[in-house]
């Protein structure tokens, strides 16, 4: 069957092939298993916000998972891989979708499940960047009512599983909350969870970041450059704001993900774009700002400086907002809208 591979995730391998279905193959040691959770899981659950189950089969040592096609790919493929970044209203719209996957898992479903590892490259897009939550392979029930926590073999990826848990082996519904917080703080600032080739001080995003996302005046320092000013002044606050409380260390003082849904819903459509206000300026300068070693001509993050002590300047369209080189291509990036 001829395919081609549009994501990776813990243990399974996902290809689509040219009839319009997504096909995964386990292969491993734990295969068994993975392949029974999904089953159980995705099998039987139905709503908009996740990955559908097409059908299974096992011959031999081959076990293979049908799924819907999901043209768009992955989150992380969209924040990391391509040249290209996504607009601000396309990334609160997975944001709200992804929400909402979570809160039917967590709060709506007949039994309530926990994901357990809750990440970007779980999050496939159709064709109109709709999240769709996918792999369930290490899934678990929620708590029985009057407990506060499962206890279970720390599983899942660095960078993403709540502090408590990779400590004590103690699961929640909060637990995912934490992960959602990695994935919206991934969202505004462009930045993976975990990065080696940053500099020092900044290869754990949460640790970097925490210190801005609640300061009003510095939280600007933290959203993806490459937007370069098209994004919500009021929305990427709330949107940092929100992050924060995802991602407090304490479980108890995390939103349930149905809060998260709807202090996310107002921030779709606003339109108090950042490019024309005078504190995104003004830390757009900062970030620009000529080091000693300047030589003539030198290009920085989009501005070009001199030598001669005179401010970064960049060009700019009667409205206020900035271009730089990177934005010529913009007509290729996908629109607002979430349409090609």
């Amino acid at each position: 069957m001829a395919g081609s591979m549009i994501s990776q995730f813990t243990f399974l391998e996902v290809a689509f092939l040219h009839v319009n279905l997504a096909y995964s193959f386990l292969n491993c040691s734990r295969c068994n298993s993975v392949w029974q959770a999904e089953i159980t899981y995705l099998g039987n659950l139905l709503h908009p916000n996740l990955v559908k189950l097409i059908g299974y089969c096992i011959e031999d040592d081959q076990r293979l998972l049908v799924y819907e096609f999901m043209p768009r790919g992955s989150l992380e493929n969209h924040l990391f891989r391509r040249s290209l970044p996504l607009p601000w209203s396309v990334r609160m719209k997975i944001a709200l979708g992804a929400a909402k996957g979570l809160t039917f898992l967590h709060e709506e479903a007949e039994r309530p499940i926990i994901c357990r590892d809750f990440k970007t490259s779980n999050i496939l897009l159709d064709a109109e960047y709709n999240a769709k939550l996918s792999d369930f392979g290490l899934a678990k029930d929620a708590p029985d009512e009057g407990k506060t926590h499962v206890s279970t073999r720390v599983m899942g990826t660095y960078g993403y599983a709540a502090p408590e848990y990779v400590m004590t082996g103690h699961l929640s519904s909060k637990s995912d909350v934490y992960s959602f917080g990695v994935v919206l703080l991934e969202m505004l600032t462009g930045r993976r969870s975990m990065d080696k080739n940053r500099p020092n001080g900044e290869h754990n995003l949460v640790a970097w970041a925490r210190p801005y996302l609640t300061d009003r005046r510095r939280f600007y320092h933290v959203i993806d450059p490459r937007l370069e000013g098209h994004f919500s002044i009021k929305g990427s606050q709330k949107a940092a704001e929100l992050a924060a409380r995802c991602l407090s260390r304490d479980p108890k003082a995390r939103p349930q993900v149905s809060e998260v849904v709807n202090a996310l819903k107002p921030l779709l459509n606003l339109k108090d774009m950042a490019g024309s206000s005078y504190s995104f300026q003004t830390m757009q300068a900062e970030r620009v700002r000529p080091s000693p070693n300047a030589n003539n001509g030198l290009w920085t993050r989009g501005s070009f400086m001199k030598n001669d002590q005179q401010h970064p300047r960049s060009l700019s369209i009667p409205n206020g907002s900035h271009v730089s080189r990177h934005q010529q291509s913009a007509n290729n990036s996908p629109k607002p809208d979430g349409k090609p």
